[in-house]
């Protein structure tokens, strides 16, 4: 099954205690190319995300988006540090002592100097918060593989019809070959015998000229390589995921093939069947490039 390289996915996990949203959007890319957006919070979990993702894709430059709120109403508390009371105390002490003052120092007082009494955010539980987390990555890929299937499918059907197509003028181009020798050899007897009247032809030098003609003219390689091409793309359409590179290179020999028999077209007929060739060449090139 081929995929397009255009998809996208949406899913929203959410329990008592948070809401995680994450949605996929993705383009055409040479390569995979992730581009991750979302809270601090969750930047650890980064190059998790990027191993899960490349589960569900190989190419194209993916825009992943992901939110998270927090329902718990506990997201702070108060931290104690003993040590740096302690050294406050003992200092505050050492102070009265040396200057011979009283100690009036209270635990209230104590507790607004920096430092003793700190707010800090409650860290979540790692495991439970990458177990949602992962879910719901994992089932906006699930759509985002879906949506990019069903345009694969589109991709390939069109492909499909544009190479029989192909396939079609392929032939007419073998067809004509044969005629354009025999037109040729027609016209030469004819200007041969406008310019030497009742004079003999010479077969000889006549049936040489033809062979050097012909073999000028001939395109076969060239037709018997666009048609291997042409198979090797409908067969590769029958594989798996992945094949976007190797449709691409396969479009490129079929592209010269085309471009040789143009060279060495002297007909008008056959010259129109090369461009048009060339033309619907570009085109599978143009759906390729969507191609995953």
């Amino acid at each position: 099954m081929i995929k397009s390289m255009t998809g996208f996915g949406r899913c929203e996990l959410s329990n008592d205690k948070r809401k995680i949203t994450v949605e996929l959007k993705s383009v055409n890319h040479r390569y995979l190319d992730i581009n991750i957006r979302m809270p601090k919070k969750l930047n650890f979990f980064e190059a998790a995300i990027r191993s899960l993702l490349k589960e569900y894709m190989q190419r194209g430059k993916v825009d992943v988006f992901i939110s998270y709120e927090d329902f718990s109403e506990q997201t702070m508390a108060v931290k104690y540090n003993a040590a740096i009371a302690r050294e406050y105390l003992g200092y505050l002490q050492q102070m009265a002592d040396e200057l011979n003052l009283e100690n009036d120092i209270r635990v209230s007082t104590l507790s607004r100097y920096p430092e003793v009494l700190t707010m800090e955010e409650q860290t979540p539980d790692e495991e439970e918060l990458w177990s949602q987390l992962e879910q719901t990555i994992r089932n906006a890929c699930t759509q985002f593989a879906q949506t990019r299937a069903v345009e694969g499918a589109h991709l390939k059907q069109d492909l499909v019809e544009k190479l029989h197509h192909m396939k079609l003028n392929v032939d007419k181009v073998e067809e004509r070959a044969p005629q354009i020798v025999r037109e040729y050899r027609t016209k030469l007897e004819e200007k041969v015998q406008e310019l030497l009247g009742d004079t003999q032809i010479d077969e000889a030098r006549l049936s040489t000229e033809i062979i050097l003609f012909a073999d000028k003219i001939c395109t076969d390689e060239e037709t018997v390589r666009l048609k291997s091409h042409i198979t090797s793309m409908l067969n590769a359409l029958d594989g798996n995921e992945g094949i976007g590179r190797k449709l691409d290179f396969i479009a490129q020999e079929m592209n010269r093939e085309a471009n040789t028999i143009l060279s060495k077209s002297n007909d008008l007929e056959t010259s129109g069947i090369a461009i048009e060739l060339k033309t619907e060449i570009e085109k599978v090139r143009e759906q390729i490039q969507n191609i995953e």
